[in-house]
């Protein structure tokens, strides 16, 4: 009669795969603060328990059936820690008696085979390994766990919901506050693109409106062009009403138009101006030197 796996390694493992089912098919790790998760747990714990109590019924029952050898070997065994047990079965080496048990009758050149079995470790971790695999391609297969844009996408929400919350409560930028700031550039670029592009082509090249990455404005409201291109988005071009006041009429927010200014001063003071020859629009207005700095 063999002994039974102590119940605390079926509530470690039990917890182990729960979790890991938890972690593949729920979308965070809110699941430890859910009633139902903890619920899940405590009920699997009792059929466990209840499980073991009709285990040691039958146990008892079979131990009654055994000679008192065979008791006195059942208990011997019994009495050994689970984990030693583990442990001998993987590392231990058999003594000479032992190996005669387990000595194949057959060999060839003086070597001889031992007939072992194979350790509980490896084939806990065999099995391990089995149900892990299962698991993740079921997850995989008809859920979002595991896939790159699935996670991408996730964690961009997250940080979109968590900018939105800042601005709601983050101090307005106007003409006074507005920075410019490098990194702002990339951001800029692409609300140039949301809102700019249409008139002012790709680049800021010029089409419908002028071109941007020239020397020459039309209309020059500030002595830093970082500044002006600001005032241009907050109350538009007096001079053609199709560069609307986007920040009054509520189309962006004072923080985008610092996002834009800064994309604006980068191709127009840091890069290369996009000449007529390269597709560039020609010059409009009157050519000015802004003040040194960018704010």
């Amino acid at each position: 009669m063999k002994t039974r796996t102590p119940i605390s390694v079926y509530i470690a493992v039990t917890i182990g795969l729960t979790i890991l089912a938890f972690e593949m098919f729920a979308q965070d790790t809110a699941y430890f603060s859910s009633p139902f998760f903890w619920g899940l747990i405590l009920i699997t714990i009792i059929l466990l328990f209840i499980m073991n109590s009709i285990g040691d019924l039958v146990e008892n029952e079979s131990f009654k059936k055994l000679s008192d050898e065979e008791k006195a070997k059942f208990l011997e065994e019994k009495n050994t820690p689970y984990y030693l047990k583990l442990w001998n079965s993987a590392f231990k080496k058999q003594s000479a008696t032992e190996e005669k048990d387990i000595l194949i009758d057959h060999g060839f050149d003086g070597i001889t085979e031992l007939d072992n079995s194979l350790p509980k470790w490896w084939i806990g971790l065999f099995y391990f390994g089995c149900i892990f695999c299962v698991v993740y391609l079921t997850a995989f297969a008809f859920t979002d766990y595991a896939h790159p844009e699935a996670e991408l996408t996730v964690e961009t929400k997250k940080m979109l919901a968590s900018i939105e919350d800042y601005e709601k409560t983050a101090p307005q930028i106007n003409l006074e506050s507005a920075k410019y700031s490098a990194d702002n550039i990339a951001e800029g670029q692409e609300l140039f693109k949301t809102n700019c592009v249409t008139c002012h082509g790709d680049g800021g090249k010029g089409g419908i409106g002028p071109n941007l990455t020239d020397t020459h404005w039309i209309n020059i409201k500030e002595k830093s062009l970082f500044k002006n291109v600001f005032w241009m988005l907050e109350n538009g071009s007096p001079n053609n009403p199709t560069m609307r006041p986007f920040i009054k009429e509520g189309t962006i927010t004072g923080r985008d138009a610092e996002k834009i200014a800064a994309y604006v001063y980068h191709i127009n003071q840091e890069t290369a101006p996009i000449t007529q020859t390269q597709g560039g629009a020609a010059p409009q207005g009157e050519k000015v030197t802004w003040e040194n700095g960018n704010n």
